[in-house]
Order: C-alpha cells, then sequence, then structure tokens
C-alpha cells in the first residue's frame, strides 16, 4: 500500500519523487523502489520521518509497536502524522509516538490502480493546513472521505476495507459456477469481470438504488427470480452482514490489543471488544432516530 500511494503521488504530479524518502528493511527492495520510481530510501525509520512534512505510517499491526518506539522523540509538532496500520486507533497513535497531530486513514487495495476508497479521521490538533495535505495524500489513490467520529474508520475497515475480499470471493465463486456449467476457465473470467465491471458502472451511472436495479432484471417466474430464491434461501445477505461485523470486531480487538501492550485504560475500566462494538451499534440506532429514519 505505500507503494500505491508513492506511485499516486507521482503519478498525480503532487509530490516530486526527490521529495520522498522511505524507508524499508531489504536492500534488494530498497533498491528496487529506488530504481523505479526515483525516490530516496533508507533503512532507517527515524532517518526517513526526520524533516518530513507528512509522515506515513503503511506496515504491519505486530511491528508498530517496535516502529513506534523507534520514531518516539524525533517527530516534532508541526509534523503529520497518518497512519493506514489496521485496528491502530489515534489513542494508540497518539500515545506510542508521542505526537499530537495524526490522522487515521483505512484505504483499500483498488488504490494500487488510483482506484481506491479511503475513510479518514483527523485529531483536534490537526491543523487547516495539515487537513489539506491529508487529502492530497488520500486522493492519490482514488476516492476519499473525512469522517468527524473516529469509529466510521473502524467501519469502513469493514465495509471498503475488507468488502475487495468480499467481492473476489464471490467473483471466485461465479467464475466457479460457469466453469461447471461448461466454461472454459478464460471465458468464464472474463463473463464475470465484464459483468460485476458493468453493473458497478451502471449503479454509479444511474444512482439508483441496487434494489431498483436488480428488479429490472428480475421477470415474474424468470430465470433471476429462481436464481435470487436460491440466494435468499442461503442467507446471502445475513451472511454478508455478519462477515461485516466479524470483520469489524476483529478491528476493534486489534485496537484493544494495542491498547493494552501500551498500558492504556488499564485495570477494571479496560473495554471489551463486544461492548465496544454494542456501543457503535447504540450510536448508529440513535442516529437513525434523529435523523427520522
Amino acid at each position: 500500500m505505500a507503494e500505491a500511494i508513492i506511485a499516486g503521488l507521482i503519478r498525480g504530479k503532487l509530490v516530486a519523487p526527490d521529495h520522498i524518502v522511505g524507508s524499508e528493511p531489504r536492500p534488494e527492495r530498497r533498491q528496487e523502489l529506488e530504481r523505479q520510481y526515483g525516490v530516496r530510501m533508507t533503512a532507517s525509520n527515524v532517518e526517513a520521518a526526520s524533516g518530513a512534512d507528512v509522515v506515513l505510517l503503511s506496515l504491519k499491526p505486530q511491528t508498530l509497536t517496535k516502529v513506534g518506539h523507534e520514531l518516539a522523540g524525533h517527530l516534532n509538532p508541526g509534523q503529520l502524522v497518518v497512519s493506514i496500520v489496521a485496528g491502530a486507533n489515534c489513542k494508540v497513535l497518539q500515545t506510542l509516538l508521542d505526537h499530537r497531530p495524526v490522522v487515521r486513514a483505512m484505504p483499500n487495495t483498488p488504490a494500487q490502480i488510483g482506484r481506491g476508497m479511503t475513510v479518514w479521521y483527523a485529531t483536534p490538533e490537526v491543523s487547516e493546513e495539515q487537513i489539506d495535505q491529508a487529502k492530497v495524500l488520500t486522493r492519490a489513490l482514488g476516492e476519499e472521505l473525512q469522517v468527524e467520529d473516529e469509529r466510521f474508520v473502524e467501519m469502513a475497515t469493514a465495509v471498503s476495507g475488507t468488502g475487495p475480499a468480499y467481492v473476489f470471493l464471490v467473483m471466485e465463486a461465479l467464475i466457479d459456477a460457469a466453469v461447471h456449467l461448461g466454461f472454459p476457465r478464460h471465458v468464464a473470467h472474463d463473463l464475470v469481470i465484464e459483468t460485476l465491471e458493468g453493473s458497478t458502472a451502471f449503479a454509479k451511472a444511474t444512482a439508483q438504488h441496487p434494489a431498483v436495479l436488480r428488479n429490472m432484471v428480475t421477470s415474474p417466474g424468470g430465470t433471476s427470480a429462481a436464481a435470487i430464491h436460491e440466494l435468499e434461501s442461503g442467507r446471502l445477505r445475513t451472511v454478508l452482514s455478519e462477515a461485516v461485523w466479524a470483520s469489524y470486531r476483529r478491528t476493534v480487538e486489534l485496537g484493544l490489543d494495542l491498547e493494552k501492550g501500551l498500558g492504556i485504560d488499564e485495570g477494571p475500566a479496560v473495554e471489551s471488544a463486544d461492548s465496544r462494538v454494542a456501543d457503535a451499534a447504540d450510536a448508529k440506532v440513535s442516529t437513525r432516530r434523529r435523523n427520522g429514519h
């Protein structure tokens, strides 16, 4: 994902390659990125962050604590930290880095071709100038949405962040079904890819509710009606909903694990993942009531 951001910034001519410094532990990978993008690479996280306007954290949650301890004390108040680390909430990031201006963002894998969806939240200490910097960074990946409640980033992790995995699984299942019917696999692949891409473009162009679009191809007693009956009998909607909630719960768990590892909120007041998820569900219901839904 870090490479996708580098590519997007350079492709959009938003940042000159010689203004980008990255850190990477493997020498061969550093050489590859320098050769391909013309950026400067180093093995030191502190060196990469030194003098930067924006410090991007793109790493596994398991290595966040190590990297955070390296950077703590080496960041100045004018630097903006943007994190795309799954599960790492702003409380964790601010505590670990001893740094206040933080943006927590959740992109998805289509960002690698500039077609991503990134949902992000900025802490109150982030200035207007830094907000603009965050927008430039996230727009390099595709579409972006700033939210005023950090919980929406966690929710987005389960929807848009994990969403490509759901789509790819459906894609795989449809291709396998087409092969089972008798299509050669390469033909089945093209049929499914073009159908999914065309359907998405059609939904976006018409701005119609998906139920309206589905009804357009569902004649009474027809082939689509027979197929949808099977999908509904198999609890497709329920399974997808449960998958989204499972992903959301795991996102919350990752954040709580990081909090506990840093000694944040130790003691009897520590939240469980289920309680935080329940709080989010209550907030969702309250929002619906305020909006009259």
